[in-house]
């Protein structure tokens, strides 16, 4: 198995008495999308700011290729690219002047290199344009091919669609998977929009409270991806939910007039039966995928706002 792009090895960051990060420990592979996700405090920010080497960790280590970002700091920032929400560019110098401006304060980069990336990211009609008429997708697309000049192994993505348009966002994610597949760039996400990361990204971090939750698949069909969020008009309803938690060990809940929870959809069939035999009024099921989203807040918690 080749190396990891990407390590967190029991990383804790405490800032006085107070522990904010508290042994984070996963893998992010080469070519990968990974959508980093968590409510707001949980400690996302100062985990992206350790990765990209402007915070110390308390404890721990992160490997990138190999290299300690503690040890090895130089060899280790050499492979992470990173924007932070709206990349910062000269609004009076064309894009094309911009990262020429950037690629000569890294040595090594040649015109070659800016054509490709260009290229890369889609912006060869508007590069010689000023990049203060750009759009806010383009001027995210000419942020991230500022961060791919070096080569990096490692992208990092804080908010990469924040402010654009349903068009702009389409356009950031054809190029994030892009990256990944073509150019074999590990990518990390960090998005409140779960709908996004769900259509982006190949693996999920759920972070709460500083602590890691679950790492998941979103695409491999696994036992979880059978289940799908379950709807059912019943009556009476507090008898029907003590049924099929008692009989088919599910975790559901009384919304409105309705029960709703997860399960397989196989066993549809088993769940009304159960119902009917107990003389339970069934008038309608409805039955959709559970999304990211639904997960999301099982794991987290529905009274949080994200």
């Amino acid at each position: 198995m080749s190396e990891p792009a990407m390590q967190l090895i029991d990383v804790h960051k405490s800032i006085g008495k107070k522990e904010i990060i508290k042994g984070l420990s996963f893998t992010i592979n080469k070519g990968e999308v990974f959508g980093f996700i968590g409510p707001n405090g949980a400690g996302k920010t100062t985990t992206i700011r350790m990765m990209v080497g402007l915070m110390n960790i308390t404890e721990g280590d992160i490997r990138i290729l190999g290299n300690s970002i503690k040890t090895e700091h130089k060899a280790a920032i050499r492979e992470v690219g990173a924007i932070v929400e709206n990349p910062e560019m000269y609004p009076f110098m064309s894009g094309w002047q911009n990262l020429l401006h950037y690629a000569r304060m890294i040595p090594g980069i040649s015109k070659e290199r800016i054509h490709e990336v260009v290229r890369l990211v889609g912006l060869e009609k508007p590069i010689k344009e000023r990049a203060g008429k750009y759009s806010l997708g383009m001027r995210q697309r000419l942020g991230i091919a500022q961060a791919l000049l070096h080569k990096p192994s490692v992208l990092i993505l804080d908010e990469p669609t924040n402010g654009l348009d349903p068009a702009g966002i389409r356009e950031i994610r054809k190029y994030i998977r892009s990256l990944a597949e073509s150019e074999g760039v590990a990518v990390i996400i960090s998005s409140h929009l779960l709908a996004e990361i769900e259509q982006m990204c190949d693996r999920i971090g759920i972070i709460k409270n500083g602590e890691l939750i679950t790492t998941q698949h979103l695409h491999e069909t696994t036992e979880e991806q059978q289940l799908h969020q379950i709807q059912m008009e019943v009556d009476p309803l507090e008898k029907a939910l003590d049924l099929l938690t008692t009989h088919h060990e599910i975790e559901g809940k009384i919304v409105g007039d309705l029960i709703t929870f997860q399960g397989d959809k196989r066993n549809m069939p088993l769940y009304i039966q159960t119902l009917v035999e107990n003389q339970i009024s069934v008038y309608q099921v409805g039955v959709s995928k559970a999304t990211l989203e639904d997960k999301f807040f099982d794991l987290i918690g529905e009274n949080i706002i994200e």
